[in-house]
C-alpha cells in the first residue's frame, strides 16, 4: 500500500475503533467524561446516542480501557432479538450457565440475578454494554429495564451502557418509556467535527501512524471537512482513497483535485465544490461582503469606536487592541534544533528560573523536578490549554511543513503571545491553530508532598491538601483535621469538581486535577490569562 511512500508505520485512517487514534475533541472529551462518571455510578443507564461515523463505538473502546480491574464487562454488539435471546447473551457474554434448550426468562434472571449477587459479595462489578442499542424492541428494552431492579439494599447490581443512533433518543421520549427514561444518570449526543478538529482530527492520525511532515495542507482539509461535513467515518474513508490516489500518481502530498476525485469515488455524488470556479469565487465573495456588512452594521449600532485596519484590528467598547498576525515560522539561520532549549529557557523564565542549561525534553523535565516543579507533556487543543491556564511548549510546523518548538506565554482575549527563536510574535487564534496540532509541554508546580493519582484510600498530608482546596472551590470553611483518608464524600466532591472543569469525573486526582485546583485557590506561579480576561 501507501504506507511506505508516506513513510508511515501503518494505515493511518483505518474504520477501526482503535483506541490508539481516538482524537478527543471537546464534545468526545466530554462524551467519555459522561461514560466514566455513568460507569461509576451505583446502577442504572448510561446513554451515548450520535450519528452514524460519529465516533461512538471508538470512545466506548476508550472507556473500556479505562475500565477498573474489578469490573465484569458483557458486550452486546447485535441486539436484534427477542428478550430471551438477549439474556442468553448476557448469560454467554457472562459465563452464566443455564440448561439447555431454556427460554424461560424467569430461568435467565434467576441464574443471572444469583451471579450478579455473587459479584457484589466479592466486590465486583458487572457493566452491560449494548451497541446499535436503536435495534432494540420495545418488549426488549422493558426487559432490560427490569434487570436494573437487581439490587441490594445498598446499591443496583448491573450497570447498563446503550450506545445507538438518534433513533434511540426519540424511542426513549416516548410515553411508554418513561419509567427507563427516568433511570438514565448520565446521557450524552456526539455531533459532527467542527472544521478547526477535523484539521487536528486529520494532523491527529497521521502523527499516531508515524507522519514527520505535513501530507494534507490546511487548505485541502477544510475541503474535507466541507465533503465529509464532519463525520469522522466519512473523513477516514476521503483521506484513506485520497493518500492512495496520491500514491499511484506519485506524489508526496495531497492535493484538491486528488481529494475531489477520492471523495466522489468514496461518497458516489457529486459534491457541491465541484461548480465551476469562477462560480465558488463569485460565490465566496458575495458571503465575505455579507458577513462585512453585517459586522460593521452590528458595531455602529451599539456605537462602538469604529474598525481599525492597520496591521491588524481588535476593538472592544473603545479599548482599540492592535496586532499584527505574523507566520509562526521559525528564523532562517538559526539552527532548528536549538527551538527546544530556547523554549524552554523562555518557559523556564516565566517561573523566574534562570539556571536552566540547554538540553532535551528529558533534560528539560529533569531540571523542572530539581527546581520542585513537574512537567505535563499533553495533546489537546487551545481550549484544554486556556483551562489548564499555564506557558506551554508547542510543537509547530512552519508552512514547509518543519518541525520546531515555540513558547506559548499569554493569552489576552483571543490574541497569544509566542516566542519563536528569539523573537517575540503576537498572533490570533487561527495563526496558532495553522501550525500546532494539540501537542504541548507546560510546567506546574506540584503541592507539598505531591503524589502522583491520589486514588481512594489513599492517606497523607495531600489529602487534607486536596480537601482544602475543594472547599476553597465550593465556596466552604475548611476545618483542619477533617480528613486523613481520601474515600467516600470526598470521592463524590472531587468527581463533581472534575466533571465541572471538563475533566474526566474518575475520582483520581492527578496533574490536571491538580493544576485545575491550583488555578481555583490562586497557587502561585505564572498564567496564561489573567482572571476575568475574556478567554
Amino acid at each position: 500500500m501507501y504506507t511506505e511512500h508516506f513513510g508511515l508505520n501503518e494505515l493511518p485512517f483505518s474504520i477501526a475503533p482503535d483506541p490508539r487514534y481516538l482524537y478527543l475533541s471537546d464534545q468526545h472529551r466530554e462524551a467519555l467524561a459522561h461514560l466514566v462518571y455513568g460507569i461509576k455510578t451505583d446502577g442504572g443507564f448510561v446513554l451515548l446516542t450520535g450519528e452514524v461515523g460519529t465516533g461512538k463505538t471508538t470512545v466506548c473502546r476508550c472507556l473500556l480501557e479505562q475500565m477498573p480491574p474489578d469490573a465484569d464487562i458483557a458486550f452486546i454488539l447485535n441486539p436484534k432479538m427477542s428478550a430471551e435471546e438477549l439474556l442468553a447473551t448476557l448469560c454467554d457474554e457472562l459465563g452464566v450457565k443455564y440448561p439447555e434448550g431454556n427460554t424461560s426468562i424467569k430461568v435467565f434472571v434467576d441464574r443471572i440475578n444469583a451471579y450478579l449477587l455473587d459479584a457484589n459479595s466479592r466486590h465486583r462489578k458487572t457493566v452491560l454494554i449494548i451497541e446499535e442499542a436503536q435495534n432494540l424492541r420495545p418488549d426488549v428494552l422493558e426487559q432490560i429495564r427490569l434487570l436494573t431492579n437487581l439490587e441490594t439494599s445498598r446499591r443496583k447490581l448491573l450497570q447498563i451502557i446503550m450506545i445507538g443512533q438518534p433513533e434511540l433518543r426519540v424511542m426513549l421520549s416516548r410515553p411508554d418509556m418513561l419509567q427507563l427514561s427516568q433511570r438514565i444518570t448520565a446521557r450524552y449526543h456526539i455531533g459532527p467535527l467542527s472544521g478547526e478538529d477535523v484539521n487536528a482530527y486529520v494532523n491527529h492520525r497521521l502523527t499516531v501512524a508515524g507522519a514527520s511532515r505535513k501530507i494534507f495542507h490546511d487548505s485541502d482539509i477544510s475541503l474535507i471537512y466541507r465533503l465529509s461535513r464532519g463525520i469522522p467515518r466519512m473523513i477516514n474513508v476521503i483521506c484513506d482513497r485520497s493518500l492512495l490516489g496520491a500514491y499511484v500518481e506519485g506524489k508526496h502530498s495531497v492535493d484538491k483535485r486528488t481529494i475531489k476525485k477520492a471523495a466522489k469515488e468514496a461518497l458516489g455524488r457529486k459534491s457541491i465544490l465541484q461548480i465551476p470556479e469562477f462560480r465558488m469565487k463569485w460565490l465566496f465573495t458575495v458571503l465575505l461582503l455579507a458577513a462585512f456588512g453585517t459586522a460593521l452594521a452590528s458595531l455602529v449600532y451599539n456605537h462602538k469606536s469604529a474598525i481599525s485596519v492597520s496591521g491588524g484590528i481588535i476593538n472592544t467598547g473603545g479599548a482599540v487592541k492592535t496586532f499584527r498576525t505574523e507566520k509562526l515560522q521559525w528564523p532562517d539561520g538559526l539552527p532548528v534544533s536549538e527551538s527546544i532549549s530556547i523554549s524552554f529557557d523562555a518557559l523556564f523564565r516565566q517561573w523566574n528560573i534562570s539556571s536552566y542549561q540547554p538540553g532535551s525534553l528529558a533534560t528539560a523535565c529533569k531540571h523542572a523536578e530539581s527546581e520542585g516543579l513537574r512537567c505535563l507533556k499533553g495533546k489537546g487543543g487551545l481550549n484544554d490549554l486556556l483551562r489548564l491556564n499555564k506557558p506551554a511548549v508547542l510543537t509547530l510546523y512552519d508552512e514547509k511543513g518543519s518541525q520546531f518548538y515555540a513558547a506559548l506565554t499569554a493569552f489576552d482575549g483571543s490574541i497569544a503571545t509566542v516566542l519563536v527563536g528569539h523573537d517575540i510574535k503576537t498572533v490570533d487564534t487561527d495563526g496558532i491553530r495553522k501550525h500546532w496540532y494539540g501537542d504541548y509541554t507546560l510546567l506546574w508546580k506540584p503541592p507539598e508532598n505531591f503524589r502522583i493519582g491520589i486514588k481512594p484510600g489513599y492517606s497523607g498530608p495531600e489529602v487534607e491538601w486536596l480537601a482544602s482546596r475543594l472547599s476553597f472551590f465550593e465556596g466552604k470553611t475548611y476545618q483542619p483535621g477533617s480528613y486523613n483518608i481520601y474515600d467516600g464524600e470526598l470521592v463524590k466532591r472531587l468527581k463533581r469538581f472534575q466533571l465541572s472543569e471538563g475533566l474526566l469525573p474518575d475520582g483520581i486526582a492527578g496533574p490536571e486535577t491538580f493544576i485545575h485546583l491550583g488555578d481555583e485557590t490562586g497557587a502561585t506561579g505564572p498564567v496564561l490569562a489573567k482572571k476575568g480576561d475574556d478567554k
